[in-house]
């Protein structure tokens, strides 16, 4: 890198540094992770303040340092305010912005990760804040259909198209209201099971099968059906056809399986465990 240079970044992370300035941890699309230097931006008086909130989108020109690099300038080319205007956004934004520290490299150009996370920030931000049952429905939909597209950047989302253990295709049956699949975090996504004993399974390992797979929860074809939904673009209307519980599920379940295969606790996630008991 030159002793000056350009980079376009999201603030995921801010502490104090010093007596007045702040540590930066900013998504790029050009260099990864990058950890800056915002001088003096704790006092009151500074040009840089507002840049430097979570969650800001920032032209930034930085300056090579020793140790660590310093934030010369910085022109906002847009900032999702709303998030930080509303406790349920701002916990799901947190959220999203966890699961990227622990995924973004430094060094290295991570474009399709920026504009990602940018997108699905942008959806949460622009959700329209109501404070019915089906706002907090929506507000966790978009939450797990961000994380499992995090997943996907990754390589490492669930499979929920087809059975981990067979291969085969899978269509959820919502003629028999004990119709249930498996999910296994270990083997990576949905079991079918042999339904006519599904339910003495409950969260036992299966071992009659051709496969030993423990299953971690079970689930119906309404939560199938909205797993299914995850790696699309943008989510169908769904969302107003199934119930609360049936997202607070999934989202719970890619949480435990985010935590498995990163080895590491998501702990934004209480924040909105916390919401959502206050509602």
């Amino acid at each position: 890198m030159a002793r000056l240079y350009k980079a376009t970044g999201i603030n995921l992370k801010a502490i104090p540094l010093g007596e007045s300035d702040r540590l930066l941890s900013i998504l790029t699309p050009e260099y990864g992770l990058i950890r800056v230097v915002a001088p003096g931006v704790r006092k009151q008086k500074s040009t840089l303040g507002g840049k430097t909130e979570l969650f800001v989108v920032n032209q930034l020109l930085i300056s090579k340092g020793r140790s660590l690099d310093r934030i010369n300038q910085a022109e906002t080319i847009t900032s999702y305010i709303g998030l930080s205007q509303n406790l349920g956004k701002l916990a799901a934004g947190q959220y999203l912005a966890e699961l990227v520290l622990h995924q973004v490299l430094s060094e290295h150009p991570q474009a399709e990760l920026f504009y990602l996370l940018n997108e699905h920030l942008e959806r949460i931000e622009q959700l329209q804040h109501k404070t019915d049952r089906l706002w907090h429905t929506q507000l966790i939909a978009l939450l797990a259909h961000g994380i499992y597209h995090l997943l996907a950047i990754e390589g490492i989302a669930p499979q929920v198209q087809i059975c981990c253990a067979t291969g085969n295709e899978l269509q959820p049956n919502f003629n028999d209201s004990n119709w249930q699949v498996g999910f296994s975090i270990d083997a990576g996504g949905i079991i079918k099971l042999d339904n006519t004993h599904a339910l003495q399974y409950s969260y036992q390992d299966l071992s009659d099968q051709n496969f030993n797979t423990k299953i971690n929860a079970l689930l119906n074809a309404n939560q199938l059906l909205l797993l299914q939904q995850l790696p699309q673009p943008q989510l169908q209307t769904l969302v107003k056809l199934t119930s609360h519980q049936d997202w607070v599920k999934v989202e719970q379940l890619l949480r435990k399986y985010t935590q498995y295969h990163l080895s590491y606790s998501i702990r934004s996630a209480e924040l909105i465990d916390t919401y959502l008991e206050s509602r």
